[in-house]
């Protein structure tokens, strides 16, 4: 019931196309230019760790609406580009790679839209060999209320190669409503390596429809961070993950603020297909108010170690808020050893009064015992970024 109600969501936002910017003939074939960005969109995107002022970025490429801006990188080994540059660039792309980790007729927006429009989106690829040092960065920025913006990505991590890419989602503070639905396709191919950080910060009646597919080959490793600041009205994801090779790993960790009349279901599928592949995935869900779902299925079909972790922390039930943690595992192989647990609680009284009686404030403690909860490591996202991270943390005082 819950994934019909949020895909009703999206119907009803396109059930009426002129409503919203057009995406079948308004793309501009124009890369602009970084320098035409004003002030107030430099400040969006570096809050969602996106900085296009600074040198400590190895590549930047950033959707903005329906206008790609790019900044050619100097980085060796790395490319990027708009996605409708690249396929016309490299037959093997669409070949090889463009809708293969995605099918498109994964869901009816998917089948309705796939082959209709002049595709949006970035393409990113690192080629054999190369270690890209510092972080490159994409982004997917709204400006325009009720719009729908549309992309379909691609990155590519060759052999031994690696790549810490962070993406940025966002609108415009003044920006409320709107439709996003994005196609990410990831590949990591022989013992290649791809750390992805995402982003989302949304206005509060923006509907989001994420399709990802990752593909891990022999000895590959993925590692994903997702964060979400802003809560959107309503977001159903659900990435797919492939360990096809032997010895591939993956590791997903989501951060994520569910606020008062937001509908969250946030999940992922990990297949464990070779000999000695591993997984991971760790919900971490703060409640004030959303209806938030965790879930995770992890399925072993090999000699392989797996683990689902959601937990979530009720802060206030206001407007029938709640959460619902279901973890998932299958095993179809006697040396598949996989394993789960799912926990929801709230604040203890009893350790706010002890941090009280250590000198803190009741806001210090309970905002204390948050970051404890969401145990926030993730490094590379600049200083705007970890004072977003922090303003989860310390809204807990306002639940108290």
């Amino acid at each position: 019931m819950k994934a019909y109600n949020i895909m009703d969501q999206i119907n009803e936002k396109i059930s009426n196309w002129e409503q919203f910017s057009t995406i079948s003939d308004n793309f501009s074939s124009n890369v602009l230019s970084l320098d035409q960005m004003g002030t107030t969109d430099v400040a969006a995107l570096a809050e969602v760790g996106v900085f296009v002022k600074e040198n400590n970025r190895s590549g930047t490429i950033i959707v903005r609406d329906n206008d790609p801006y790019c900044v050619q990188n100097d980085t060796e080994g790395l490319e990027m580009m708009p996605i409708a540059t690249a396929l016309d660039q490299y037959d093997w792309l669409r070949d090889k790679y463009y809708w293969k980790a995605v099918p498109m007729d994964i869901d009816k927006i998917t089948t309705q839209y796939a082959g209709k429009i002049q595709p949006q989106g970035s393409f990113i690829r690192v080629r054999r060999g190369a270690k890209v040092t510092l972080p490159c960065q994409a982004a997917f920025y709204m400006t325009t209320e009720n719009m729908t913006q549309m992309v379909h990505n691609v990155v590519i991590v060759e052999e031994n190669a690696e790549l810490n890419l962070i993406t940025g989602c966002v609108t415009q503070n003044n920006v409320n409503s709107g439709l996003h639905i994005s196609v990410d396709e990831q590949y990591i191919e022989k013992n290649g390596k791809l750390t992805s950080t995402m982003v989302h910060s949304w206005g509060s009646d923006v509907i989001v429809h994420p399709c990802s597919g990752i593909i891990v080959e022999d000895g590959g490793r993925y590692e994903s961070n997702y964060i979400s600041l802003r809560s959107p009205k309503s977001i159903r994801s659900y990435p797919k993950t492939w360990l096809n090779g032997k010895g591939a790993s993956a590791k997903f960790l989501s951060i994520v603020l569910g606020s008062t009349d937001s509908m969250l279901d946030m999940g992922g599928d990990i297949y464990l297909n070779a000999e000695d592949t591993s997984a991971e995935l760790a919900h971490r869900g703060v409640c004030i108010g959303s209806r938030m779902y965790q879930n995770g299925l992890m399925v072993g079909n090999a000699p392989c170690k797996a683990h689902v972790d959601c937990a979530g922390m009720l802060l206030d039930t206001e407007e029938n808020g709640f959460i619902e943690s279901v973890p998932g595992i299958r095993a179809l192989h006697p040396d598949a050893q996989i394993s789960h647990e799912a926990s929801i609680g709230k604040i203890s009284p009893e350790q706010v009064e002890y941090l009280q009686s250590r000198g803190m404030s009741e806001d210090e403690a309970i905002s204390l015992l948050i970051r404890g909860f969401l145990d926030v490591d993730i490094e590379g996202l600049g200083t705007e970024l970890d004072a977003r991270i922090n303003e989860i943390i310390n809204l807990g005082g306002h639940g108290a």
